[in-house]
């Protein structure tokens, strides 16, 4: 499959000698729904600034739609759609013409920038807003604004950096039901958030970046499958008074009418309820603790700093 971003050996220190990027390798497919995640300065913000030409890199290649940001930059560019998570347009400026304003550095036409201002605002419910200035938004309307403007020009990739960022869970997946609906349509998508079940709810493929390198990358489903160990929150009936004891499990009593049970990829739960319904313990409701991307993650980066450190050491 043809690669919308190929990144080869991707490096990039800063003047002060800080090495943000340390030979990044990453592609990226056509119509593919991508998360790039990682801590606080891991990089992920670098590559995002390399690619939109905010960042200047070290070394490195990289390919948009097939053409080299190096030599074919400004045709590139037109294929990029950026929404960052800071809102950087003006608060005073009304909210169709932020919309309009930034279909003109792309050249579009007047007629076919009203059109498609007016298109994406229906779809991002800000019609009825588009004569109220910016700073009269809501914060989940400013990110909404925010992407409307980044498919102004209808870009053949999208770059989304903690869309949802301070949105409330309504519209968060409002928000994510659109964008599946514009990535099945054909455009690529890539996501870096913090929420970590919208990475797992929306994207296929999933690289995650430590320190300047990537630590994995594959698609969602065989990632999922490494989880080999999941902490369920359990609600008893009963008041605990002591925490039970069942071979094969590690149990935690957490409060008098809640347990966390830690469990292994493919046990029979059936065992478990049966040997708590012995001990006249019922249990009536069970959850993740933490979302499956999660546990993975956190995991995965420990497991890379403990490398990382004992390789400096």
């Amino acid at each position: 499959m043809d690669c919308a971003v190929s990144i080869h050996n991707l490096h990039k220190t800063y003047d002060n000698g800080f090495s943000a990027l340390k030979g990044v390798s990453l592609d990226v497919n056509q119509g593919d729904f991508f998360a790039l995640l990682g801590p606080n300065g891991a990089g992920k913000s670098t590559i995002i600034g390399i690619l939109c030409s905010l960042v200047r890199k070290t070394s490195g290649n990289v390919k948009i739609f097939g053409l080299d940001i190096d030599t074919h930059f400004a045709e590139a560019r037109k294929n990029i759609g950026v929404v960052p998570q800071e809102f950087n347009f003006s608060q005073f400026e009304k909210v169709f013409d932020i919309i309009k304003t930034q279909a003109g550095y792309y050249g579009l036409p007047s007629s076919v920038a009203k059109s498609r201002a007016e298109f994406y605002m229906k779809k991002l419910d800000l019609w009825d807003k588009r004569n109220t200035p910016a700073r009269m938004l809501s914060g989940g309307m400013k990110r909404r604004l925010m992407i409307a403007r980044g498919l102004i020009h209808e870009p053949r990739l999208l770059i989304l950096d903690e869309p949802t960022a301070g949105v409330d869970i309504e519209l968060r997946r409002s928000m994510w039901e659109f964008l599946q609906e514009i990535n099945k349509a054909g455009t690529t998508i890539i996501l870096t958030t913090h929420y970590l079940e919208e990475a797992e709810n929306l994207c296929r493929h999933i690289a995650i970046i430590n320190k300047g390198l990537i630590i994995e990358n594959t698609d969602m489903k065989s990632l999922i499958k490494q989880l080999d160990q999941e902490t369920f929150v359990m609600d008893t009936r009963e008041a605990l008074t002591t925490t039970p004891a069942i071979p094969g499990f590690v149990i935690h009593k957490t409060d008098t009418h809640v347990l966390e049970v830690e469990i292994k990829r493919g046990t029979d739960l059936n065992h478990l309820f049966n040997a708590l319904s012995a001990q006249d313990i019922h249990i009536v409701s069970m959850r993740n603790k933490a979302n499956r991307l999660e546990e993975l993650f956190v995991k995965l980066l420990n497991q890379d700093d403990s490398h990382k450190s004992g390789a400096a050491a």
